[in-house]
């Protein structure tokens, strides 16, 4: 807002989608081959329907997923979107006049957008040029979880948006990063005979480690849990010991503040 920074997230991109969707096909394709009865190919279930390949999709939908995360926090009424646009290549026709996953799926995205919120646009020079107008510094190292690596330019856009003050008076960093989430796999979605009816990535308050995720269950009836960091805290927790809260999506953890 125009009075306050409130929130900087940075979100890891969802990947590795169109790697399991490619392996999917090649497992049901050599099914077909079998002789126990399985489903025959049907050429017209994509018939005008429009669509978007599932990596594309996937990824664009996990930035459409944190918008409506932070709308149910905040009262969201503009989003600023910095656009990009893919390359044209010198005498390659094929490749100019198919679009490309990258204008595909920003395209999908914006409208979206509109649908909820009202949508800003702003080209990468002009995000520079505020940058430089406010004396903020951008890091080179694109990997680093700090303010200064992608946030700068995302607070750059909401102070174009909204005004307000010209230097950062937040800059905690929250990151998350997406969890994959098994699809067509009902044993891990339903209760095993000898399971305790819990469910993976299910957010749990527990009475020595606070907040954690659990993560599976073994033998012995003892249960693994994991910090919001995603990183590994017992092994051997009991039933009595935690509380079960909500199914989680996200990993969460804390990244560096820049130095005033």
């Amino acid at each position: 807002s125009a009075a306050h920074t409130y929130l900087n997230v940075q979100a890891d991109a969802h990947s590795k989608v169109g790697k399991k969707v490619a392996k999917r096909r090649e497992s049901r394709r050599s099914r077909r081959s079998r002789k126990c009865p399985n489903r025959k190919n049907r050429t017209n279930r994509l018939a005008n329907k429009a669509r978007i390949p599932a990596g594309t999709r996937a990824r664009w939908d996990w930035q459409l997923r944190v918008l409506e995360w932070l709308s149910k926090l905040y009262p969201l009424t503009h989003v600023c979107v910095e656009d990009i646009k893919a390359r044209t290549i010198q005498r390659a026709k094929k490749w100019n006049q198919s679009l490309s996953p990258l204008e595909v799926g920003k395209q999908w995205f914006y409208s979206e957008i509109e649908k909820r919120w009202e949508l800003l646009t702003l080209q990468g020079w002009e995000t520079k040029e505020i940058r430089d107008q406010l004396g903020l510094k951008k890091s080179s190292k694109k990997l680093s979880e700090t303010f200064d690596a992608h946030c700068v330019d995302s607070w750059c856009l909401a102070h174009h948006t909204v005004g307000g003050l010209e230097i950062p008076d937040n800059t905690t960093l929250l990151c998350i990063s997406p969890i994959p989430i098994k699809r067509r796999e009902l044993h891990r979605q339903q209760a095993a005979i000898l399971g305790k009816g819990l469910v993976k990535n299910t957010l749990i308050r527990h009475v020595k480690y606070g907040f954690a995720r659990l993560a599976g269950v073994n033998a012995k009836g003892l249960f693994s849990i994991y910090s919001m960091e995603n990183k590994r805290l017992t092994t051997s927790a009991k039933r009595s010991d935690f509380r079960v809260l909500t199914r989680l999506n996200f990993y969460y953890r804390i990244g560096v503040s820049s130095p005033e």
